[in-house]
C-alpha cells in the first residue's frame, strides 16, 4: 500500500505542536509596534507602557516605518506594524501540552467570522448545484458548440479560470467530468483534454485570485492589507497564463486529433476506455427561464460582494448576509421546499466544515507562537538573514518558499493564516509591498497545486482514468511558462 501524506489538519497540529517546542529553544522577543486610532493618532506600544503619538508621515519617517500614512487613515493598514531596529528580549514563556490542545480550539474561536462566511458559502454551493441550473447550462452550451470544439475548450477554460479566480471554484468542478468527457471524446480528444480544461482552469484560478475569498481575501486581511490592492496586477496575470494555458491546451487537442497516436495517455497508459457513455446521440434539455433566472443569480451574487467590498466598505458579516439571502432566493425560485433546503444547505456547510476547521486550526500556530513571544523572534531573525536580499531576490525567494510549503498543505486558506501574520510583517521591514508578499503565496501556491497529491489532481485524474505520469508529462511544459510569467510579475512589482 503506498504511503499518503497526512490530511491538512494532522500537517497543522504537527506544526502547533513544533511551534510550542520552538518555543521552549528560540530566545523570546518583541518589537514595538504602532497602530492607527480612529481619533486620529498612532498608538505606540511596547511590553512595558502604550503612548499616543501625532498622526503624520514625519513620525513614520522618525520610526524608519516606509508607508504612506494615508495607508493607514483610509485602513489599508489595519494591523499593528512591528518598528525596525527595536525588537528587545523578553521573559520566556514555553508552551506546554494544554496549551497545545487549546491552540486549535481558540484558534477556532478567533477566527469564527471567517468559519461562519465559509460554512454559508458552502450551503450556497450546495443549493445552486441541487437546482441543476449550472449542469443544464454547461451541457446546453456544449451541445451547441459540437464541431466547434476548438472554441469549447476556449470559452470553458476561461470560464474555469474565472471561477476559480473570482470566488475559489476546486471540488465543485469535478462534477462536470461526466458532461465534458463525453463530448471531447466524441470530438477525437484524449481522455486529459477534458482534465486540462477543468482542473488546470480552476487551478489557474488559485494562481491569479483576484477576489478569492478563500485565499485572496483571508491572505490579505492576514497581511494587513486590502485585498483590492494589486488587483489589477492580478487581473493581468489572470489574462496571461489563461490565454498562455488556453493556446497550450488547444494546439495538444487538434495535434491529437489529427494523430490520436500522439497522445501523452495512448503513449504512457495505453488504450483507456472513457469511464463515461457517449453523448454523440443524446440531446440536451433546454434551458428554462427559472435555469436562467438562477445562473443569473449565482453571478450576480458574486458581483454583489465585489461592489459591496470595494464601494461599501463590506467585510465578512456583510458577505455572509449576502449568501445566505442569495441561498433563499435560489430556493423560492427553483421552488425548493423547506424540508429540502434546510438538509441540502447543511450538506454544502458540512462539505467546507473541513476549510473552516483549516483556518481555526491554523490560527492556532499563530497563537502559539505569539503567547510564546517566539513570533517577533523569528521575524528578527529571518529580517537580517533576508536584509542584504534585493527585493527581487527576496520576493522570488519567497515563490519557491511557497511552492514547497504548499507540499504540505494545500489549503490555500490554510496556508494564508498559517504564513501571512509573519510573512506580512516581515515585507515590511525588508521593504517588499505586502501586496507582492500575498502575489507570492497566491503564485507559489498556484502552480505547485498543479502537482501536489494533496490537492485536487489526485481525484481529477482517477474519474477519467489517466495516470499522474501522463499528466506530468503533459503539463510541465506549461508550468515553466507559467512560473516565468510568475516571476516576472513579482520583480516588476516590486519594483512599481
Amino acid at each position: 500500500m503506498k504511503r499518503q501524506l497526512p490530511s491538512p489538519i494532522t500537517i497543522l497540529m504537527f506544526v502547533i505542536v513544533i511551534a510550542a517546542i520552538a518555543t521552549w529553544l528560540i530566545p523570546a522577543g518583541k518589537y514595538d509596534t504602532i497602530a492607527y486610532q480612529q481619533d486620529h493618532s498612532f498608538l505606540y506600544h511596547t511590553e512595558t507602557k502604550d503612548s499616543t503619538l501625532s498622526f503624520s508621515q514625519k513620525v513614520l519617517d522618525s520610526l524608519g516605518i516606509k508607508i504612506p500614512a494615508d495607508k493607514f487613515s483610509n485602513g489599508d493598514i489595519k494591523k499593528a506594524i512591528s518598528i525596525p531596529g527595536t525588537y528587545k528580549n523578553s521573559i520566556q514563556n514555553p508552551q506546554g501540552f494544554l496549551q497545545i490542545i487549546q491552540a486549535p480550539i481558540r484558534g477556532i474561536y478567533e477566527s469564527i467570522d471567517i468559519v461562519f462566511f465559509i460554512l454559508i458559502i458552502g450551503g450556497f454551493m450546495q443549493v445552486f448545484n441541487s437546482t441543476g441550473a449550472m449542469i443544464k447550462g454547461l451541457t446546453a452550451l456544449s451541445y451547441r458548440m459540437k464541431g466547434r470544439e476548438a472554441w469549447l475548450i476556449i470559452l470553458l477554460t476561461f470560464l474555469f479560470s474565472f471561477a476559480g479566480s473570482s470566488y475559489g471554484m476546486a471540488e465543485e468542478a469535478l462534477v462536470f467530468y461526466p458532461v465534458l468527457v463525453p463530448l471531447f471524446i466524441a470530438a477525437g480528444y484524449d481522455l486529459i483534454v477534458p482534465v486540462a480544461v477543468i482542473f488546470a482552469g480552476t487551478q489557474l484560478g488559485t494562481l491569479s485570485s483576484f477576489s478569492n475569498p478563500f485565499s485572496t481575501i483571508i491572505a490579505s486581511n492576514a497581511a494587513g492589507i486590502k485585498w483590492t490592492d494589486g488587483m489589477i496586477q492580478r487581473i493581468i496575470v489572470f489574462v496571461l497564463t489563461t490565454a498562455v494555458t488556453i493556446i497550450y491546451i488547444v494546439r495538444y487537442a487538434v495535434k491529437i486529433k489529427a494523430d490520436p497516436t500522439k497522445s501523452l495517455v495512448y503513449k504512457i497508459d495505453g488504450i483507456i476506455k472513457s469511464p463515461y457513455p457517449s453523448v454523440e446521440n443524446n440531446k440536451y434539455e433546454k434551458l428554462g427561464g427559472k435555469d436562467q433566472l438562477l445562473i443569473v443569480l449565482f453571478i450576480l451574487s458574486f458581483l454583489i460582494m465585489i461592489t459591496g467590498v470595494i464601494f461599501w466598505e463590506w467585510w465578512l458579516l456583510e458577505m455572509t448576509t449576502l449568501f445566505l439571502l442569495a441561498s433563499i432566493l435560489m430556493a423560492i425560485i427553483s421552488r425548493m421546499k423547506e424540508k429540502v433546503f434546510i438538509p441540502t444547505f447543511v450538506t454544502g456547510a458540512q462539505e467546507l466544515l473541513n476549510v473552516a476547521l483549516i483556518v481555526g486550526i491554523a490560527r492556532g500556530v499563530t497563537l502559539i507562537l505569539n503567547e510564546g513571544k517566539i513570533s517577533d523572534s523569528i521575524l528578527y531573525y529571518a529580517a537580517n538573514l533576508s536584509s542584504g536580499l534585493p527585493p527581487a531576490i527576496f520576493i522570488l525567494t519567497l515563490l519557491f518558499l511557497y511552492i514547497i510549503f504548499t507540499l504540505f498543505i494545500s489549503s490555500s486558506s490554510g496556508m494564508a493564516v498559517l504564513t501571512m501574520p509573519i510573512i506580512g510583517s516581515l515585507a515590511t521591514l525588508v521593504h517588499v509591498p505586502g501586496r507582492e508578499i500575498v502575489n507570492a503565496y497566491l503564485f507559489g501556491m498556484g502552480l505547485m497545486g498543479f502537482l501536489t497529491p494533496t490537492g485536487l489532481i489526485l481525484p481529477s485524474l482517477a474519474l477519467v482514468g489517466v495516470s499522474l505520469k501522463a499528466w506530468w508529462r503533459f503539463i510541465y511544459p506549461l508550468l515553466i511558462i507559467l512560473t516565468i510569467i510568475c516571476m516576472i510579475s513579482l520583480v516588476i512589482g516590486v519594483y512599481a
